[in-house]
């Protein structure tokens, strides 16, 4: 656990020093490489894992998987990249007197310590840290999206904690509820029975009406986080008015870290169960999350908002895999959370260089940046290409498994599923093809632009529609069978 120890102390040794220095010019190397020193060794504790197979903590708070242990890798690889981008694009910000030093220090310091609470949310075996984890994380969240201290982020700011207040409330009652259960069936008063490998073993026996219940609860709480529909109003109004790497890190990872939380329980309550409630509950508000989100890219006027909306219209996509279950639609689940936070976080970072290059978020006055700056418009349009499901970046790969597993267990909602992803992909391209290639506005002149991460990620996104790596493709199946029981190779 000594790995473990060091990817959870680096973020936030360095949330505390950049709180110090993060007012300096070298701030923003310094979050670059606390995120680097992250990301090491996550991916060396992720090798461990996939060699020598879970491990478990001695004080058995802290538990490490298949399935956490990618998405902690995950995390820590975007969190990284991002970090990379931030950079020069925070600086330009304070040469443009949107953030003022003293505000440049929290914004680091946040970063961090935004990273530190989802990395602790994925690693914990315990419900009740999980659920803190997750409230630590809303809170660094509401002080990024407020950092411009205008009157819209302010209200977006407000509007996202009160929202996820609510939610994370109704996530504490079905913990609540979950522990009733566990106390029940092991004994009051014990320090365990809120650990996931107890309640996992122990699910068989536990009352079923109460773990029901629980979900429900648990459901609306951490589906708020995720931004599944009619839970989904903070995340347009968070990307919107907030800084673009916290959009990144944002809807690349603090939605997994939710979706993970859910996908851990309905493990529990279908081992209670043994029935598809659970399932069932996850693919009715993923797919209307999906349908609903798809629509309302046709009405949007803020590039940010627009995206943010794609976010939502895939983490539906990805709760409606979950909750279908079974082995091809678990891993095209997995693989659908990879390629969408690597492609999602790649976008967001050509959107924050196009709203620099334009000088604002409208759609309408974003318009030839493959003229202006091609690195940015070709950026844009591949991103958006390959977060539309166009072969042969992994979306599609991904995508075309959920559509199989559909066909095979629901042929009926294959149909919904095809018409969502048609709306989508109109709703994307009438705002892009002007943006991409309109006649530039005068006056319009290049901006710095760091398109290494932007490169890079839709490189790996291409190499996973084209081809799995084994290594990769073994870790999904090891996880995939700790989801689902069932391997799907």
């Amino acid at each position: 656990m000594n790995l473990l120890e060091t990817t959870l102390a680096t973020p936030l040794a360095g949330a505390v020093l950049l709180a110090l220095i993060g007012h300096r010019r070298a701030g923003g190397w310094v979050n670059v490489g606390v995120s680097a020193i992250t990301f090491v060794a996550s991916l060396a504790m992720a090798l461990n894992v996939f060699e020598n197979g879970p491990q478990l903590s001695t004080d058995r708070l802290f538990y490490i998987d298949a399935f956490n242990v990618y998405l902690v890798a995950l995390t820590a690889f975007v969190g990284m990249t991002t970090s990379i981008f931030s950079r020069p694009y925070m600086r330009h910000e304070v040469e443009r007197g949107r953030v003022s030093d003293r505000r440049m220090r929290l914004y680091l310091s946040m970063y961090q310590g935004f990273l530190f609470a989802m990395l602790l949310a994925l690693s914990t075996n315990n419900l009740g840290i999980l659920w803190v984890a997750m409230e630590a994380a809303t809170l660094a969240t509401v002080l990024l999206v407020s950092l411009y201290r205008t009157p819209e982020s302010i209200e977006a700011a407000w509007k996202y904690f009160i929202l996820c207040g609510v939610g994370i409330a109704q996530a504490l009652f079905g913990t609540v509820l979950v522990y009733f259960a566990a106390g029940q069936r092991l004994g009051i008063g014990r320090d365990d029975t809120l650990l996931w490998t107890v309640l996992y073993g122990a699910a068989g026996s536990l009352d079923p009406t109460v773990l029901s219940l629980a979900f429900v609860f648990l459901l609306v709480g951490y589906g708020t986080k995720v931004g599944l529909v009619p839970l989904h109003n903070w995340l347009p109004d968070a990307h919107s008015e907030g800084p673009t790497p916290m959009s990144a890190v944002l809807s690349g990872l603090l939605l997994n870290v939710a979706l993970y939380a859910l996908v851990r329980l309905k493990m529990l309550v279908d081992a209670s169960l043994n029935t598809p409630l659970a399932g069932y509950l996850m693919m009715g508000f993923g797919l209307l999350s999906f349908m609903v989100a798809g629509l309302f890219l046709h009405r949007q006027h803020d590039i940010k908002r627009m995206f943010s909306y794609s976010s939502i219209e895939h983490m539906g996509l990805m709760t409606y895999a979950f909750g279908l279950g079974g082995p091809l639609a678990t891993f095209g689940a997995l693989l659908h959370m990879t390629v969408h936070s690597l492609t999602k976080s790649a976008i967001f970072v050509t959107v924050g260089h196009a709203a620099q290059l334009a000088g604002t978020q409208r759609i309408d006055r974003i318009r030839g940046l493959i003229r202006t700056q091609p690195a940015v418009g070709w950026g844009l349009l591949v991103g958006t290409i390959a977060i539309a499901g166009f072969p042969p970046f992994g979306v599609f790969t991904s995508e075309f498994l959920l559509l199989t597993a559909t066909m095979k267990s629901f042929p009926w909602l294959a149909v919904p599923l095809l018409v969502g992803f048609g709306v989508a992909f109109a709703g994307l391209f009438r705002h892009l093809h002007p943006m991409v290639y309109g006649a530039p506005p005068p006056g319009q002149a290049p901006v710095r632009a760091n398109m290494v991460p932007v490169a890079v990620h839709l490189i790996l996104v291409l190499w996973l529609g084209l081809s799995i790596p084994k290594f990769l493709a073994d870790w999904f199946s090891q996880a995939t069978v700790l989801i689902s029981g069932a391997s799907p190779l």
